[in-house]
């Protein structure tokens, strides 16, 4: 499915598998064609037309964020089908994403190619509370069970994202904004291609002073002292390299580094309810994301085959007010990955991969787990009509077992219409926590459990996607189910409480939207999704997933030099638990409108403007942490 049709033109998939060449050229351009293509390079790892495959894919590309102003990735992923963001707060808060009604730890993150969920934390999801969206190429947001490519975690499905590669001459940019809240962001960087070296360095400083995210009533009952607020300053620097040593065989090399301190209002527990006190917590994080890759393409380019090796540190000390004892999380990934594809002409592709994962996590204790897995997958297509591919894969953990999952993913194309029919179905795995098998703490009646098995899925999606009137106008819609088992919940198990495989989830749902370009300066586009998420062990809703969620938006580009993108987001009251009492509580609907403008003044000037949550709407996501009002921001950029 494609939701976010790219504003450039069709952009070379930039993947570990084939990546493409620069060529001493400028910059693509943004085009007038109302047909734009569009690549996926998750769905198969190995690059497609969208319209050729049989999953449901969202592309978000640099121009879109551009155009959005998204300076998070929480922000960015708050308004894409299928997913729920929820942030404790403003900039700097805990973000975690929900994919299709399962659970934040159950939908693997990558970034150019290598896996990014956090080893360290007990939960062992990815927080995008610190990343941020400068010097991201594109983002594919591939739903539904995808363990058979991509292993552990992709239950619900995978965040794929790629930085920028330079080319052409040497150019740079320098990008100064400020707005609410005391925002005062600076980025800059430079890119570009000489003779077969190419290169990208992108530095942001993002710095948020003064936010609050105490909700007013909850202020209200708060007497004797100011309720403190939170402050975030974040220092993220991306780093793109490459060297094509023959036009057959090309080495690269990304960095993603990340330097955040958060302070955010700590909690009174002296009462019940909890209150919020004039005190701050503090939170200091040191992220480092490194990858490596040699491709070589053999037999005049039938083989290719892609060497990697990637490693992922995350480094967190977190101070609670009124306490001396620094707690600190620290752990690491590395990652072999090797890969081979065969093309096997108009008749499809073969692909075979080998992975080895070591996992450890080094403070509080010292303990690491070990995966050796093994892939393949068919990829075909007959006469521009029937497409399909099948995979399968082999995981074997040092913890906890071994795992064989699967997926297919066919399309039919019928011949003479616009119409595409897609369907896919898979199973999918998750398995504990590092934290989960082995860290305990007795002072607080809580062992680990090291006997604990994965988390299982099966899911599958069935859909279409029409085109009409030569392309301006696309829309579709599908419907999906997962049946999950072997879910970790806390139970009781003597005086202590434990980890143990009992819960059972059922979810299901529909994703839908709609894209027309109905002039060449017009471009309408709008989503929904419906989710329904269950707790088949207690009948329950699953706290915080929205049954209802649409999005709209407008791009307006009345003139060459202005761009104007009004939109909308509407999410439904969910199920959650409240912070301040632990009870069972409903957050309310909410509906914000946002708009961005930016402005070409000259050649190398830029200026752009966005106004946030314009309708001051107040609400909670989740609830007992408020989000932000009304707010607005601008500044200008240089080209240099």
């Amino acid at each position: 499915m494609l939701v976010a049709v790219p504003a450039l033109a069709s952009v070379p998939a930039q993947e570990p598998v084939s990546p493409p060449k620069p060529k001493a050229s400028p910059a693509p351009k943004a085009v007038s064609s109302s047909v734009p293509e569009t690549v996926t390079v998750t769905a198969n790892r190995i690059p497609q037309d969208l319209s050729k495959v049989g999953s449901q894919v969202t592309v978000v590309t640099q121009r879109d964020i551009e155009l959005l102003q998204r300076r998070d990735l929480a922000d960015l992923l708050s308004r894409e089908p299928g997913l729920n963001m929820v942030r404790t707060g403003g900039p700097g808060g805990t973000g975690s994403i929900f994919m299709r009604g399962t659970n934040a730890n159950e939908v693997k993150v990558r970034l150019d190619g290598m896996d990014i969920n956090d080893p360290s934390t007990p939960a062992g999801a990815f927080d995008t509370a610190q990343f941020l969206t400068d010097g991201l190429a594109r983002v594919e947001i591939l739903r539904g069970p995808q363990s058979g490519l991509y292993g552990a975690d992709a239950m619900g499905g995978v965040i794929d994202m790629t930085t920028k590669q330079g080319q052409g001459p040497l150019h740079g940019f320098v990008r100064l904004e400020g707005g609410s809240y005391s925002t005062k962001n600076q980025t800059a960087g430079f890119s570009g291609s000489l003779h077969r070296f190419h290169y990208m360095v992108e530095v942001s400083h993002n710095h948020v002073g003064d936010y609050q995210a105490v909700p007013k009533d909850i202020r209200a009952q708060v007497h004797g002292h100011d309720v403190a607020s939170n402050r975030n300053d974040n220092r993220t620097a991306n780093v793109r390299l490459g060297y094509d040593v023959t036009d057959n065989f090309d080495l690269g090399f990304t960095a993603h580094l990340t330097q955040a301190d958060y302070e955010y209002v700590a909690d009174d527990y002296s009462s019940y309810p909890t209150l919020p006190s004039a005190k701050q917590n503090e939170s200091d994080l040191k992220q480092a994301i490194l990858r490596g890759t040699a491709h070589l393409k053999s037999f005049k380019g039938v083989f290719e085959q892609t060497l990697g090796v990637g490693y992922v540190t995350y480094r967190r000390h977190d101070i609670t007010a009124g306490e001396s004892d620094i707690a600190s999380n620290r752990g690491d990934r590395l990652k072999v990955d090797w890969q081979g594809l065969t093309h096997l002409g108009h008749n499809g592709s073969f692909l075979v991969g080998y992975d080895y994962i070591r996992e450890r996590i080094l403070t509080p204790i010292d303990a690491q787990t070990t995966t050796n897995a093994a892939w393949g997958q068919l990829e075909g297509h007959w006469h521009d009509i029937l497409f399909g591919s099948a995979n399968i894969r082999y995981d074997n953990n040092s913890r906890y077992g071994n795992y064989v999952t699967w997926r297919v993913a066919p399309a039919v194309k019928i011949p003479g219409t616009g119409l595409t029919l897609k369907a896919s179905g898979g199973s999918g795995f998750h398995g504990p926590s590092l934290n989960q098998l082995f860290v305990s703490y007795p002072a607080y009646y809580f062992l680990a459990n090291p006997n604990l098995r994965a988390e299982r899925l099966l899911g599958f999606d069935a859909g279409f996607e029409e085109r009409l009137l030569n392309g301006k106008l696309t829309f579709g819609a599908d419907y999906y189910g997962n049946h999950v088992r072997n879910l970790i919940n806390t139970a009781l198990s003597g005086y202590n409480y434990t980890y143990v495989n009992v819960a059972r989830a059922q979810t299901h749902g529909v994703e839908a939207f709609v894209d027309y370009r109905i002039i060449k300066s017009v471009d309408l586009r709008g989503t929904y999704t419906w989710t329904d998420a269950t707790d088949r062990s207690t009948g329950a809703a699953l706290v915080r997933r929205p049954r209802h969620k649409a999005t709209a938006s407008v791009i307006w580009t009345p003139t060459k030099r202005l761009s104007i993108t009004p939109s909308l987001l509407y999410v439904s009251g969910w199920h959650d638990l409240d912070r301040y009492t632990s009870m069972s509580t409903i957050g309310h609907d909410y509906v914000t409108v946002n708009i961005a403008a930016e402005y070409k003044l000259a050649n190398f000037v830029t200026l752009f403007a966005r106004g946030d949550n314009l309708g001051n709407r107040y609400y909670e996501n989740p609830v007992g942490y408020l989000q932000p009002g009304r707010s607005f921001y601008g500044g200008v950029t240089f080209g240099l």
